[in-house]
């Protein structure tokens, strides 16, 4: 049966993979809308092969170029935020948000807010806004699959199984690139270095996340707002080659673990075709190949991400959301040479510690603690330069 299909971040490294899944099986969906940033030729490209309703960049000044691409092709083109939220708000059976970054928040809602099924690959939305957000889909209904391959091993660990019977769940970590680095050699690191993941192949902001841990302090936030079982029963552990993406420990002494390769069609496969199972172009997993799998903790001396992100979760509030928002202008100022690599960790803490807002009751309320912990960050940026 065709299934109906919007992706909201069609040209980054989920939807290219999302419509990678779609193209070898066409007859089984149709495109609803896709959106980009600013990417209007690419976007035109995708939104004719697949034959899209509607297509939308979120960058205005990109419209003309975007119309001009799609020009006799029957496909409308929009732009702005507003049309985000319209293409995000369009009847479909399933959504895939990633958008990347707090950008993805607000469509992320709409389409929350329709009580159908979004498959998240946004964890800052859910990491800013996830008391506002979970409130959402539990009043509208909506099926919330998790979408990045944590979060996924553990949605599918837990399957059929009680949350009370947890004894914890412990997220994977492949340590990044610089995993093995000397505190002395963080310091000089480079952006070219920090996008160099070693297992995956993610975008820059994704993968100067992993750097720093802080991918993995927001996917702990995250894991706390996707799985009740308490902050004190999640853990981190740090496992180089990153084939068991998450384990979740049961009471009376059986783990559970998801284990797959490195490629994130397998866990999107697995929200798309949930809750069923579908074929992927994944080879099936070698483990006499691999050899050995290796697991140590995480160092929160050279890298405190972790440490920052569970004490944002344990404060709760607008903490999550000021993390977040801090860490995005701290990555965005090292990827343009503006501050070194151990200054992201270092101006994410300091706005954290000279910032602190009222607990967020709705979603104008996470944009406008966004907003002020950027400026924040942006000026601690300005004076270190």
């Amino acid at each position: 049966m065709t299934r109906s299909i919007s992706i909201l971040g069609a040209t980054g490294s989920i939807g290219a993979s999302t419509l990678d899944l779609i193209r070898r099986n066409p007859d089984d969906w149709r495109i609803v809308a896709l959106t980009a940033n600013c990417q209007a030729r690419e976007l035109a490209k995708l939104a004719r092969e697949f034959r899209a309703e509607v297509a939308v960049v979120a960058d205005e000044t990109c419209l003309p170029e975007l119309r001009e691409a799609l020009a006799g092709s029957g496909i409308a083109a929009t732009a702005g935020a507003n049309a985000l939220v319209e293409a995000a708000s369009r009847p479909t059976d399933i959504v895939i948000a990633a958008i990347v970054g707090c950008a993805g928040l607000a469509p992320t809602m709409a389409a929350i807010e329709q009580g159908r099924v979004v498959a998240l690959a946004n964890k800052e939305a859910l990491v800013s806004a996830g008391d506002v957000m979970t409130a959402a889909v539990r009043r509208c209904g909506t099926v919330l699959l998790p979408v990045d391959s944590e979060h996924n091993a553990i949605f599918q660990c837990l399957a059929g199984n009680d949350p009370a019977d947890v004894r914890s769940i412990t997220l994977t970590a492949s340590g990044g690139p610089f995993r093995d680095w000397s505190a002395e050699r963080l310091a000089v690191a480079t952006p070219a270095e920090a996008v160099k993941h070693p297992n995956w192949d993610m975008g820059a902001k994704i993968s100067v996340d992993s750097a720093t841990m802080f991918n993995k302090g927001l996917e702990l936030i995250e894991a706390f707002h996707l799985f009740p079982v308490g902050l004190d029963r999640l853990r981190i552990i740090v496992h180089p080659q990153s084939v068991v993406h998450s384990m979740v420990e049961y009471r009376d002494g059986s783990t559970l673990a998801q284990l797959g390769p490195s490629d994130m069609r397998v866990p999107i496969a697995s929200a798309l075709a949930w809750p069923r199972r579908m074929a992927t172009p994944m080879p099936p997993l070698d483990l006499a190949a691999i050899g050995e799998l290796t697991f140590r903790a995480p160092d929160e001396e050279r890298f405190p991400a972790t440490r920052l992100a569970r004490e944002a979760a344990q404060t709760g509030g607008a903490a999550p959301a000021v993390l977040n928002a801090a860490n995005e202008i701290a990555v965005a100022a090292f990827l343009s040479g503006q501050i070194g690599f151990t200054r992201i960790a270092a101006e994410v803490e300091n706005v954290l510690s000279s910032y602190a807002a009222p607990a967020p009751a709705c979603l104008s309320d996470v944009l406008a603690i966004d907003r002020e912990a950027r400026a924040r960050a942006r000026e601690l940026t300005e004076a270190l330069a």
